[in-house]
């Protein structure tokens, strides 16, 4: 790891798109390190280069809150990002852009999920506010709100399951289904999960209750339910319109069943 910080390159790879960064701040390939090593490949072939150069706090108009203040817009053949603590703008025909932040994890991690989301909504693919795991070689996906309970399914996990992640999911078209991906992105576990990959088996909506049961969902609950996880933070009608129809073909070709839980570990005996 020393050697690679010495270099002005790192390729993160998430949801088998490599992504290569290019900086001169040997802070900043540190934070990358820390942050995303198990998901640095030196060897892939970048589907995007960002250009990142770091700047000093308070040099970048907008909100200090790096929370607020998100915009995600278009300028000609252009997509341009801002929060208070990074300034993004990326060619999508090129595959290259520059990113101008401050020396922050969060900042990067902002700008990665909002680039991938809108990559893979010309691919079919989405972000999902979800836990994912694999289990015996298949994935599962389990949607829902803020508190429905990802952190909490995913803390009672048994040992033959792996996380991918309790806080965004990574699924990407494979034929006639989906495979989902390991993510960095960390929810309230705080550990990243692991860079792993399995054809998604089913997608549960998650909701506390006094009993564990899964019960069926109409297409069209499913498709709004699914709909409110997905996270999609650009503006744009064309765009928005591919997510929709991915979300409806996801549906499609993947079982969806409301998963109701009670906090403990016999939930996964009904998860095989």
């Amino acid at each position: 790891m020393i050697a690679a910080a010495q270099e002005r390159d790192v390729i993160i790879e998430i949801g088998g798109m490599p992504i290569a960064l290019h900086t001169d701040s040997p802070e900043f390939l540190q934070i990358l390190w820390n942050r995303y090593g198990g998901f640095v490949n030196p060897s892939a072939k970048s589907v995007f280069d960002l250009d990142v150069e770091i700047v000093p706090p308070g040099t970048l108009a907008g909100s200090i809150d790096p929370d607020g203040d998100l915009s995600v817009s278009f300028k000609g053949e252009r997509w341009i990002i801002q929060r208070g603590d990074f300034h993004a703008e990326l060619d999508p025909a090129l595959r290259r852009g520059r990113i101008r932040q401050t020396a922050s994890p969060y900042a990067i991690d902002a700008a990665f999920r909002i680039l991938h989301s809108l990559l893979l909504a010309r691919q079919g693919g989405l972000l999902v506010h979800a836990a994912s795991v694999v289990r015996n070689g298949r994935a599962f996906l389990f949607a829902g709100i803020s508190g429905a309970g990802k952190t909490t399914i995913s803390r009672l996990a048994p040992p033959d399951v792996a996380l991918l992640t309790d806080e965004i999911s990574y699924l990407r078209r494979d034929g006639d289904g989906y495979i989902a991906f390991g993510t960095p992105f960390a929810g309230e576990l705080g550990r990243p999960g692991e860079n792993l990959r399995a054809p998604l088996a089913a997608l549960y909506l998650l909701a506390h209750g006094p009993e564990n049961r899964i019960d069926p969902v109409s297409d069209a609950d499913a498709t709004r339910a699914l709909l409110r996880c997905v996270l999609f933070f650009a503006h744009d009608p064309h765009l928005i319109g591919q997510v929709f129809d991915s979300a409806c073909e996801l549906v499609q070709r993947v079982p969806v069943q409301k998963l109701t839980f009670v906090p403990n570990s016999s939930v996964w005996e009904d998860i095989k």
